[in-house]
């Protein structure tokens, strides 16, 4: 399902904005060369929920959201989170994205990576022009990304919980970037310092809510409806957080069918029928339902950071945005 941010009349302030984000985002990527151009557009083409511009937009809503920095702040947001996408596939082997083939599987991993690369250099070039604070809070956003990725890739020490270290992780690489969406919204639109840090606050904690929610979705929807295919973090021995939840589950102790669930889910999941078989196991296990809980969970933190924020139609679209987050399908 889309992700809505508000009822009609705010969706009627949105719409033509995020069309003139979408005409810039393909000026941003275009590419005198012409491989690179092909593989810049290869996402952008692919479209996708904007969630994060969506969210630029909407916060700016609490000031003067005419102001056209707000746009270029939309554009900076989005060009990030597309870069991280080439850069998320190579290392997950996803096969697709956004119901097309990943650009990895066309153009191999170095084109796909560097093409992310080129994607970050636009997205620098952009907020460049937003002056030296835009450029230090991308710079920093920049580098929470990294730092959960890398966290994600190396794993948890062995005198650390799991569970905490994964949230961790998803608070880097996923909400750091929607904090910083609506942090960019609100800041350009001239909003007062203690009113950013509040829609900076929700951004984080609904970020985190979002990908708990997708690992929901990895694993009890289908291809047809997210357009990836579900299980490739089991493949890829990614531990996502109903994998966790099962491990803890079986140190604690267990049941036979905790046990062999996980057995499985350790052992050759390199054919498709092995992969779908865990992936059906999974989807009606307790801990999925436990993920599911914890999605909505942190998505009530996120409403509640805003309990401050001014009455009104952009808090109701921004408690609607955080809702629709957990209740999605895709």
């Amino acid at each position: 399902m889309a992700v809505s941010i508000g009822g009609r009349a705010l969706e009627a302030v949105l719409e033509p904005r995020l069309a003139l984000i979408e005409e810039r985002l393909r000026d941003a990527v275009s590419q005198s060369d012409a491989l690179a151009d092909a593989t810049s557009r290869h996402l952008v083409d692919a479209g996708g929920k904007r969630l994060r511009p969506r969210l630029t937009l909407l916060t700016a809503l609490l000031g003067d959201a005419s102001r056209p920095e707000v746009l270029d702040a939309a554009v900076v947001v989005e060009l990030t989170h597309l870069a991280t996408l080439y850069h998320d596939d190579v290392m997950d082997s996803a096969p697709t994205r956004r119901g097309v083939t990943a650009a990895h599987e066309v153009w191999g991993n170095s084109v796909a990576i560097l093409t992310g690369d080129l994607l970050f250099a636009r997205a620098s070039s952009v907020v460049a022009d937003l002056g030296p604070q835009a450029v230090r809070i991308q710079a920093r956003t920049f580098e929470r990304l990294c730092l959960g990725q890398l966290h994600e890739t190396v794993g948890p020490r062995p005198d650390e919980d799991p569970v905490a270290h994964y949230l961790q992780v998803l608070t880097d690489k996923t909400g750091s970037l929607i904090a910083t969406s609506a942090m960019f919204g609100a800041m350009f639109a001239g909003c007062k310092a203690s009113l950013v840090q509040q829609v900076a606050n929700f951004g984080e904690l609904a970020g985190v809510a979002f990908q708990l929610a997708d690992d929901v979705i990895d694993i009890r929807s289908d291809a047809a409806t997210t357009g990836k295919t579900p299980g490739t973090d089991l493949r890829e021995r990614v531990a996502t957080m109903p994998v966790l939840l099962l491990r803890r589950r079986v140190a604690e102790g267990g049941s036979d069918d905790d046990r062999a669930l996980l057995a499985a889910i350790d052992g050759d999941l390199s054919s498709d029928d092995a992969l779908a078989a865990v992936v059906a196991r999974l989807a009606s296990h307790a801990v999925t339902d436990e993920t599911a809980d914890l999605a909505r969970e942190w998505s009530f933190r996120s409403i509640e950071s805003i309990a401050n924020l001014p009455d009104g139609d952009v808090k109701d679209a921004l408690i609607t945005f955080a809702e629709a987050l957990v209740a999605r399908t895709a």
